[in-house]
């Protein structure tokens, strides 16, 4: 046992580095877009490298035979096509997968994906939105008040990641005693949806993986002999025909996940974005009623996440060039956000941009043509888009009219990542 493992060591070990060695060649002496993005200047800011994209066409080939756009029509149509998928047709993985680590319906395609989806998607119906709402405003008037006692905190730690984390545990039905534990190893296996650094990180992520399995296993056998009015209750009432039992630890570990990803990052970009913005920030105070706007244009204008990858089904033409089957083209969602043919002067951060209709902070699925990709689209629109949204608007209202001297007061730390984009920490003060 000992042997396999150092060899799988070992082999990890090739492939991390050697991709590492391979991005640093390819981005600093030939010049590849694609590898630049992944080197310190893409994590840094993608945005200049997105418009040397575009200005080389919507469809831009990569050394490794992929394709990649930053054009907004192309990505919502590989988005939206079924002639795409997340997984090849001979079950080729996606190139960043993590092995060894089931990310549920995120990693499928239909039926399963369609399957399992269904079954987690009437938890984060518009009627469940008004359920939690209650909670999002109690948690954030509890974190507001510990704030504002200190003076000086972490907006990251602080405020933004522990609101989405309560939010989703007491939504999955995790008891109080053991949300901080399932919050601990859900963040070490978020941060690998980025991919793997080193073999220290890829360790860090399979221990997460084996705890969650085993904290939701142990979890189960509670809903089952005591059900309560929650997700886990309902999909283990579920488990026969509907989710096969090995489906739903992975189901629950990539619900938790997604559920404070997302907003953590969300919350924190529309923070950065407004004390960058100082005449944003001033319409925010003066009028908290713009938070769903602002909202929707920190979507647009500094998504959460930047790119996903489809791969062809078969042979077909998209964006003037011939996409072969079982090649992948990446959609890197920042870049079309800002496609100027869609958005008017669009590195421009205007959150009155989406001002009528987006107070509410619940938007409809799906991304008609003139709207950002943030949450992506097609059957893979982001099924907790109405709960980040709604938990991201309460907490923009929140900030502005209770923290309206909010101010940076220390360099802010970024997350090491290319695909997730949002601050690790920012300090702040009131």
């Amino acid at each position: 046992m000992r042997n396999s493992e150092l060899a799988q060591g070992v082999m990890l070990a090739r492939v991390l580095y050697g991709e590492r060695a391979s991005t640093w060649w390819d981005g600093r002496v030939r010049g590849d877009l694609r590898a630049r993005l992944r080197l310190g200047e893409g994590r840094a800011d993608p945005y200049p490298l997105y418009e040397q994209l575009r200005a080389r066409g919507p469809m831009v080939a990569t050394r490794q035979g992929s394709w990649q756009t930053v054009d907004h029509h192309v990505c919502r149509e590989v988005l939206r096509s079924r002639t795409f998928g997340v997984v090849g047709v001979e079950g080729t993985p996606h190139p960043d997968d993590l092995p060894d680590v089931d990310l549920s319906f995120l990693g499928k395609n239909p039926p399963d994906h369609t399957r399992l989806r269904r079954l987690a998607a009437p938890a984060f119906s518009p009627r469940m939105m008004g359920r939690y709402t209650g909670l999002v405003d109690r948690t954030l008037d509890r974190l507001v008040e510990n704030v504002c006692a200190r003076g000086t905190f972490d907006l990251v730690d602080d405020l933004a990641a522990p609101l989405p984390i309560i939010v989703i545990t007491e939504m999955l039905g995790v008891p109080l005693e053991d949300q901080r534990t399932f919050q601990q190893h859900g963040v070490a296996l978020g941060s690998a949806l980025d991919g793997l650094h080193s073999l220290r990180h890829a360790r860090e992520v399979m221990a997460a993986v084996a705890m969650l399995e085993t904290m939701f296993e142990g979890l189960f056998a509670l809903r089952e002999r005591e059900p309560a009015d929650d997700l886990v209750s309902t999909l283990v009432a579920a488990r026969g025909d509907r989710i096969r039992p090995e489906e739903l630890a992975p189901l629950c570990s990539l619900l938790l996940v997604a559920g404070f990803e997302t907003t953590v990052n969300l919350i924190g970009n529309a923070a950065l974005a407004l004390l960058a913005h100082p005449d944003q920030w001033d319409l925010l105070r003066a009028d908290p009623d713009l938070a769903g706007a602002c909202v929707e244009e920190t979507l647009r204008w500094d998504p959460p996440v930047h790119e996903t990858g489809r791969i062809a089904f078969q042979d077909q033409q998209i964006g003037g060039v011939t996409v072969r089957k079982d090649q992948w083209v990446f959609t890197l969602i920042g870049g079309a956000n800002r496609d100027p043919d869609v958005f008017p002067d669009p590195a421009r951060y205007d959150i009155t941009r989406y001002a009528e209709g987006a107070q509410s902070g619940v938007r409809s699925a799906g991304t008609p043509a003139g709207e950002h990709l943030a949450f992506s689209g097609g059957i893979h629109y982001c099924i907790g888009a109405p709960l980040a949204r709604m938990e991201a608007t309460r907490a923009l209202r929140t900030i502005a009219e209770r923290l309206p001297t909010l101010h940076r007061v220390g360099p802010v730390t970024r997350r090491r990542s290319v695909t997730i984009r949002g601050p690790r920490h920012v300090p702040v003060a009131v």
